[in-house]
C-alpha cells in the first residue's frame, strides 16, 4: 500500500513538474557572432518566439524580454481551437517589444487562413511569405528573409532571397529542415527555426525530434528553438519552453 502511495505521489510530482516546464516564461539570452555583419548592426537585438500554439503572451514574458529591434514569430502562432482574439492579443503584446514579423508554420494552416492573415496584418505585423525585408542603418543593410512552411511544400527559398541586398542574411523558417536546402551562394548567416519543440519530452539524449539549441552548419548557424508552447500534450521534460533574445555581435 505504501509503495502504491509513493508511486502515485511520484507520478503526480513528475506530471506537475512537466506542466511547469511547459508553461515557463523563459527567455534565453544569446549573443551570436556572424560573418559579414555590417558594423551598424553590431548589438542588433532580435526577439524570436516560435510555436506559441495555445499559450498566452504575458506581461511577465515582456519584462524578461525587454526591448528588441525586431520581433520574429517563427510559425505555429496558433492551432485549431484557439480563439482568434487570443492570437490578436498575443500580437499586440509582442509589438510592445518591437516591430513584429511572422512566418507560417504547419499548425497555422489548421485555422481559417484568411482570418489569421487579417489578425496578423490588422495588428501591425508583417508576414514574410517567401519574401524578405531590408533593414537600413546609416549606409548598412541587413536582410531578413522568411519562407513558408516545408511541411506542405510551400517553401520557396530562391524567391525569399531574390531581393536581398546584402551579403549578411538571416533566414526565418518554421522547420529547421530548410538547412538541407541552403547553399553557400545564398549568403545566409543565421537560420532561426522551431517546429520540433526540442523533442518536448526527452530522456537524456533520447527524444522524438531534434534537440533545441544552436548548431554550426559551416557557413551559417542554425537555431532550433524548443518553442514557447506545445500542441496536444501541454507537458515537457528535458526541453523546457523558451523564447530568445538574440544579440548580433
Amino acid at each position: 500500500m505504501v509503495y502504491i502511495f509513493l508511486l502515485a505521489a511520484s507520478s503526480l510530482s513528475l506530471i506537475l513538474y512537466m506542466y511547469i516546464e511547459a508553461h515557463r516564461n523563459r527567455v534565453r539570452l544569446d549573443t551570436v557572432k556572424i560573418d559579414k555583419l555590417p558594423g551598424a548592426f553590431k548589438n542588433f537585438k532580435i526577439f524570436f518566439i516560435s510555436d506559441i500554439h495555445r499559450r498566452t503572451v504575458t506581461k511577465n514574458l515582456l519584462e524578461k524580454a525587454g526591448k528588441a529591434d525586431i520581433v520574429i514569430i517563427g510559425g505555429d502562432l496558433t492551432e485549431k481551437g484557439v480563439p482568434m482574439a487570443r492570437v490578436e492579443d498575443n500580437i499586440k503584446m509582442l509589438s510592445k517589444i518591437g516591430p513584429v514579423y511572422f512566418v507560417w508554420g504547419n499548425n497555422d494552416y489548421d485555422v481559417d487562413v484568411t482570418l489569421l492573415m487579417n489578425a496578423i496584418t490588422n495588428n501591425g505585423a508583417i508576414i514574410l511569405d517567401n519574401t524578405s525585408i531590408s533593414i537600413k542603418r546609416n549606409y548598412d543593410v541587413l536582410d531578413i528573409a522568411g519562407i513558408n512552411d516545408l511541411s506542405f511544400g510551400k517553401d520557396r527559398l530562391e524567391d525569399a532571397v531574390l531581393n536581398c541586398r546584402s551579403s549578411c542574411r538571416i533566414l526565418i523558417s518554421h522547420n529547421p529542415d530548410i538547412s538541407k536546402k541552403i547553399k553557400q551562394e545564398h549568403q545566409i548567416r543565421i537560420v532561426l527555426s522551431g517546429h520540433t519543440h526540442g523533442g518536448q519530452i526527452r530522456l537524456g539524449p533520447l527524444g522524438i525530434a531534434k534537440r533545441g539549441g544552436w548548431y554550426d552548419e559551416g557557413y551559417f548557424k542554425l537555431l532550433v528553438s524548443n518553442g514557447f508552447g506545445a500542441t496536444h500534450l501541454p507537458l515537457r521534460l528535458g526541453a523546457p519552453s523558451e523564447a530568445h533574445l538574440i544579440t548580433l555581435g
